[in-house]
């Protein structure tokens, strides 16, 4: 399995492969990796005849077979991409079976004229590759796109300010980057808000701050306030905000399992002083201050419930084709009532 630096460097050499599986939890990172071999596989004059793209959600198993048997238009090799192809993952459902046996007979048999792309999101950073993939890693090279951080992330952010003719200076690019949600997509649209915002000047910290949005980190806490205050309209809304900014659903319920655990941690610290927090947990004072505050809104019992209901969702939406979104309110409107 590759990640996304190996990748970048096969690419700028013209090692391409028959077959690509593409896995990770931002797919705007994806897409761009995708694009680049697009362009290094086919000649731009005849993109549109050559590239043919499937919806995994609503897949075709006549309609891709068609496909990847006939021959490309005025090319050696034509690019049959498959998106959000949740059949790679490990689910139980006939048509996610049935699409998976069409596709690995073409993986493992890839025609010459052709260059097989799929992908599909991870839930979070924890969730492990299917052995649906595993049993095709064989005949395809896998790919995992982890979020960019450290220098490759900086690097990423000033090229793209400078691909919009808007110089950044490097204080300034570390700030946005710490204050901006590790997200591809949300990072390039903040990128567009701050430049249109700052126009011909240059970018400082206070305008940097005057255009983001706090950070999940900071939602959760409002949101737990919210569950706290038994104002469950309000923690609903905020979690349909956090979607609206692009972050995935079991994220946001892995966060709020997170904040509960933190919670009772600091439940059970017999001094509850700031001291004493800093040391438990290994987390800033300014942060520890914040959970003593809101660990007064709770009992234990409560904690532990909260805790004991967030896992059971988890376990529900990972293993069921339920509504997402429906099921994380439900949850929600259970932990204000427990």
């Amino acid at each position: 399995m590759l990640d996304i630096d190996k990748l970048e460097g096969n690419i700028k050499k013209n090692m391409l492969e028959n077959c690509y599986i593409l896995l990770g939890t931002d797919e705007e990172l994806i897409k761009e990796q995708i694009q680049q071999i697009i362009e290094k596989a086919l000649d731009p004059s005849f993109v549109d005849l050559n590239l043919i793209k499937f919806d995994g959600m609503k897949f075709s198993g006549e309609a891709f077979r068609d496909s990847c048997e006939t021959l490309p238009f005025l090319s050696d090799k034509k690019v049959v991409l498959v998106y959000r192809a949740n059949f790679l993952k490990d689910l139980n459902d006939s048509d996610s079976k049935k699409a998976f046996e069409i596709c690995k007979e073409y993986i493992e048999s890839t025609p010459n004229h052709c260059l097989l792309i799929f992908y599909y999101i991870l839930e979070d950073k924890r969730e492990k590759i299917s052995n649906r993939v595993k049993k095709l890693e064989k005949h395809s090279l896998v790919v995992k796109a982890d979020r960019l951080k450290g220098e490759r992330l900086y690097k990423k952010v000033e090229d793209r300010f400078n691909s919009q003719g808007k110089d950044i200076g490097k204080i300034e690019l570390k700030y946005f980057c710490e204050k901006v949600e590790n997200n591809t997509h949300i990072i390039y649209s903040e990128i567009d808000k701050l430049i249109n915002f700052t126009e011909d000047r240059n970018i400082t910290k206070g305008d940097i701050d005057a255009m983001l949005p706090y950070k999940s980190e900071n939602d959760i806490f409002d949101l737990v306030d919210y569950i706290a205050d038994k104002k469950s309209e309000r923690a609903i809304g905020l979690m349909n905000e956090l979607l609206y900014k692009g972050e995935n659903i079991i994220y946001i319920l892995t966060m709020i399992e997170r904040q509960f655990k933190l919670l009772f941690r600091v439940k059970l610290n017999k001094h509850q002083t700031t001291d004493s927090v800093v040391k438990d947990l290994k987390l800033p004072p300014f942060i520890c201050d914040r959970l003593i505050k809101q660990s007064r809104k709770f009992k234990l019992k409560q904690l532990k419930g909260c805790i004991e209901l967030c896992l059971a969702t988890e376990k529900t939406l990972k293993s069921t084709t339920l509504d997402k979104k429906t099921e994380l309110e439900l949850m929600i409107i259970n932990t204000v009532i427990i």
